[in-house]
């Protein structure tokens, strides 16, 4: 919110309008304390302690291997995930039961799932439909809070 305020004020001096009284205080306030003033070296350390904490969570990986899946209607404070690689696998099971479906490749994101699958026999195109179908139809049971698209590539096999 703050950042807000002082970007809405540097807008407004730059486009020729005198800056607000908050930051011309600050400003005196700033130019007018000397570095070894108590507010000024407890600001200071707020401030490494803030970027510290920052630079801590960009380097974490949190929980973008997890997917959440919907709570339950009768229990709202249910909350479970499921991992991006379980999910891949039981999507790439559903593809294998597909006809003509010799290899199946799954990758799971946030917001894609994006198959790669060889024909071994039967039509392409066939194959592309079936698959699209059985994947949003596995997507579906997989029970997502955020239902992923489904991207389909098929090539057929050559040996």
């Amino acid at each position: 919110m703050a950042a807000v305020a002082a970007l809405v004020d540097v807008i407004a001096v730059r486009a020729g309008r005198p800056a607000a009284a908050w930051r011309r205080n600050l400003a005196d306030e700033l130019a007018t304390r000397t570095v070894d003033d108590v507010w000024m070296l407890t600001g200071a350390a707020v401030a490494a302690a803030v970027g510290v904490w920052l630079i801590v969570l960009a380097l974490t990986p949190g929980l973008r291997h997890w997917l959440p899946q919907r709570t339950p209607a009768d229990c709202p404070r249910l909350r479970a995930c499921l991992n991006r690689d379980g999910a891949a696998d039981v999507l790439r099971d559903a593809a294998m039961r597909v006809p003509g479906v010799g290899a199946a490749r799954i990758r799971v994101g946030r917001h894609r799932i994006t198959a790669h699958a060889d024909v071994r026999f039967r039509d392409p195109r066939q194959v592309k439909d079936d698959l699209t179908t059985v994947l949003g139809e596995e997507r579906d049971r997989l029970t997502l809070a955020l239902p992923a698209r489904i991207v389909v590539r098929v090539r057929p096999r050559t040996n």
